[in-house]
């Protein structure tokens, strides 16, 4: 016999699982509508309300006040009717009962289930990968550790070359800390930047005293005597010393809850382009969803699965979510970079470049028959946006090809006026 699922009335809250950025995107959006679930709670395990990870660099580094990461105070939710509940972790979920228990030994009930878990650091199974000394950071408890240890002139080994470790790495030099890179690949940001960039890059920082060792392959972690990390061994037999070890090389979706209740898994919790997991009361949002085989770490793709989530709260036809490229626009400690596209040149790309090594600016995009496809540029990043308008519009830019890399009004005059026969400047080219 199937088992009884428990009948539930239009007053049922909505529960929202997940205080991040990704829940408290979707109150937001609620909150602006006037056919908004009549009650809505939101649970969050840390005992801070919403705040803006992506701030947790500048905020390691000195460059901004606490305050300045929270996205809304308690008293905004209550003179909002939200219902938040801080410091209580979600610990089982009855699908049957359609209840949920927190580690308080809290019973709510629910209409609606959003999982908002959002993910924590992919942490390598290495030897020694719990010592003392061994950070994540995603958080702000994992942000104050890394404070603490900067403050003290920790010699620190991040783990992970790509925008997160590098925005660690800086922040813990800027507070005092010695700090090295290790990047499993062979070179920075290798999922963002081709070879050009990323050696501009590693001179950047080098420069300001980071220590950058690519094609590092973490073996172990040394134990100090005393349950504390000393030192990282690789793979190639380097032993490099180590009072603070953080590990910024991937997520992981927290899908624990999912899993437990029994939802259908993939890499994440499998939901449906409506957001709705394999139970039509629970959906995922996020960092701790899959959909068509995609798992999410930008903010981009998510507030688009918000508002498509957020009508579906709301009893609106919405035509569901669907994937879109993303344009990746990165800020590593000052530095400005923007690509979207494949990072490497197949054999039928015409590849144009712009390098003025003076001015540390660098621009290389690829074209498939007049059609832009990918693009990296570092420094001067202001012509990014119009190139990732041009390539989702599919449009053919044979017309402007010799003012693509000098500037969008150049580039426009031609396009307006395809028979033009404006003479351009000469495109330096990388070396």
């Amino acid at each position: 016999m199937a088992p009884c699922i428990a009948q539930r009335t239009p007053d049922d809250p909505l529960v929202i699982i997940g205080n991040g950025m990704a829940g408290h995107r979707l109150v937001e959006a609620l909150i602006k509508r006037s056919d908004r679930p009549a009650r809505i709670i939101v649970l969050g395990e840390e005992s801070a309300p919403a705040y803006n990870r992506i701030l947790l660099s500048p905020w390691l580094a000195g460059e901004m006040a606490r305050d300045a990461l929270t996205l809304r105070d308690t008293r905004w939710y209550a003179d909002q009717g939200i219902e938040l509940i801080l410091g209580e972790r979600v610990t089982h979920i009855d699908r049957q009962a359609r209840r949920l228990t927190t580690d308080a030994g809290r019973h709510l009930d629910y209409g609606r289930l959003v999982l908002a878990t959002g993910s924590r650091p992919a942490m390598p199974t290495v030897p020694g990968i719990d010592l003392a000394g061994v950070h994540g950071f995603r958080d702000l408890n994992d942000a104050e550790a890394l404070m603490a240890a900067a403050d003290t002139g920790a010699e620190t080994l991040v783990v992970g070359g790509g925008l997160l470790g590098l925005e660690a790495a800086e922040g813990m030099r800027k507070r005092g800390a010695r700090v090295g890179v290790l990047q499993r690949a062979d070179r920075l940001m290798n999922r963002q930047l081709d070879a050009t960039a990323a050696a501009l890059l590693e001179d950047e920082l080098g420069g300001r005293g980071l220590a950058i060792h690519t094609g590092a392959r973490l073996a172990r972690l040394e134990d100090d005597g005393r349950g504390r990390v000393a030192a990282v061994h690789l793979e190639d037999g380097r032993r490099l010393t180590a009072d603070c070890v953080v590990i910024a090389a991937g997520i992981a979706p927290n899908t624990q809850l999912g899993e437990a209740a029994g939802l259908v898994m993939g890499r994440a919790i499998r939901v449906d382009d409506f957001l709705t997991s394999s139970d039509p009361h629970i959906h995922a949002l996020g960092e701790c969803c899959e959909f068509a085989g995609h798992t999410y770490g930008l903010v981009e793709p998510i507030w688009r699965q918000v508002e498509v989530l957020a009508a579906r709260l709301c009893g609106e036809t919405t035509p569901g979510y669907r994937e879109a490229a993303t344009a990746t626009k990165l800020k590593v400690s000052g530095i400005a970079l923007y690509a979207f596209g494949p990072t490497e040149a197949d054999a039928d790309h015409e590849v144009l470049v712009y390098h003025d090594p003076d001015q540390g600016d660098y621009r290389r995009l690829l074209l498939r028959d007049g059609r832009l496809e990918g693009a990296v540029l570092y420094g001067d990043t202001a012509m990014g946006p119009w190139y990732f308008a041009q390539a989702q519009a599919g449009r053919d830019l044979g017309a402007c090809r010799p003012a693509l890399l000098l500037g969008a009004a150049d580039a426009d005059a031609l396009l307006d006026d395809p028979n033009s026969t404006t003479q351009t400047r000469p495109v330096k080219e990388a070396a």
